[in-house]
């Protein structure tokens, strides 16, 4: 069966996709979007009901377009998803889903030649291939003795639905992120809960200026320009003492205790030897880049990751990462999806419009 072709392929379409279309959009790039969810909303669409956008992160707007009016009160995963919707319609981005793409190939030897792209709906060839594919897919489970023969559950942030289902049991929380705080102030509100990380939690009593985060997001880049697995930001700058936080530390939520050694059937041994009963244990322990599908390009070095310059891969400038690694913020995001435009501009082959797109 024939390839279709495009000149650049976007492999995902949440915050870091939509932005890199609309940039090949308005510069005139011969492009199409694949998308393996089935609807707008990228992770947004999976994220637990309760997590409302007054007590998410900052999400910033998507290139071109301002959020709507905000209700606090709103599920995040509503509102963000009715935005997503909203701008491919305004737009006219014509997004394909549910396309789930198999693997990323070399068409050839040549370095200026075509990549190949097998997907669940048929094959493509391009010229550049944009990464959008985010982490919610791959939620990162530690390995801790005896894991196997816990009698309780044990699921990951990622199947988290409401606190409500863990009313009358001891809930213990795994991770130093923000979600896992945000989830112990939940859960602390229906029920007892334990917390333990593997290091000390560094919080800041104020938001980040300017040069804060910029200095943060400099640390992650300069690993994966070293080819080192990307950090989270959050790793780097710490947790922010919220109100509300404030007052689960109060109810005594935000305890936290050394990692334990060790799962048992009714708990977990605690660090010092003692015992903790829990009825589930609730991991907030991270995702991982979902990158199998770039597998066949052998991207990855010596160091465990994907050495990049800016948003290129360096061994492979046809391919770009965005919303990996330093570009994971929303808006961190968007600055990747205009920087990867820019630079496959100067791929050879690579036509554009004369007259740039204006949507007025």
């Amino acid at each position: 069966m024939n390839s279709a072709r495009a000149d650049v392929v976007v492999i995902g379409a949440g915050q870091a996709g939509l932005s890199a279309a609309y940039h090949l959009q308005r510069r005139g790039v011969d492009h199409v979007i694949l998308d393996a969810e089935d609807g707008p909303g990228g992770a947004w669409r999976h994220r637990w009901k309760s997590l409302r956008m007054e007590t998410v992160n900052g999400i910033s707007d998507l290139p071109g377009i301002a959020k709507p009016a905000v209700d606090p009160r709103e599920p995040s995963s509503e509102f963000l998803a009715r935005y997503f919707r909203d701008y491919e319609e305004e737009l006219g981005l014509s997004v394909r889903r549910p396309v789930k793409v198999h693997s990323v190939s070399r068409e050839d030897t040549d370095p200026a030649g075509l990549l190949g792209i097998a997907t669940s709906d048929g094959d493509w060839t391009a010229r550049a291939v944009i990464n959008a594919t985010g982490t919610w897919t791959r939620p990162f489970w530690p390995i801790y003795p005896g894991q196997s023969t816990f009698r309780g559950r044990q699921l990951h942030v990622a199947d988290y639905v409401s606190a409500e289902e863990f009313k009358g049991q001891h809930v213990i929380v795994v991770g130093g992120g923000i979600s896992a705080v945000g989830l112990l102030d939940e859960i602390s509100r229906v029920t007892t809960s334990s917390w333990f990380t593997r290091r000390e939690p560094v919080w800041r009593d104020e938001e980040f200026d300017a040069r804060a985060g910029h200095d943060a997001v400099a640390l992650v880049e300069e690993r994966v320009r070293r080819g080192l697995p990307p950090q989270s930001v959050v790793s780097v700058t710490g947790l922010i003492w919220t109100p509300a936080l404030k007052a689960a530390a109060a109810r005594g939520a935000l305890d936290r205790q050394p990692m334990f050694t060790s799962i048992e059937p009714g708990g977990v041994r605690l660090a010092e030897g003692g015992f903790q009963p829990a009825d589930a244990i609730l991991w907030a322990t991270g995702f991982r880049a979902e990158l199998e599908h770039l597998a066949p390009l052998h991207l990855r070095g010596p160091g465990g990751g994907i050495a990049m310059e800016g948003t290129q891969v360096a061994s492979e400038p046809r391919v770009h990462l965005v919303g990996y690694g330093p570009s994971s913020s929303t808006i961190g995001a968007n600055r990747a999806g205009r920087a990867a435009v820019a630079a496959i501009l100067k791929l050879p082959g690579i036509s554009q419009a004369a007259t740039p797109v204006s949507w007025g």
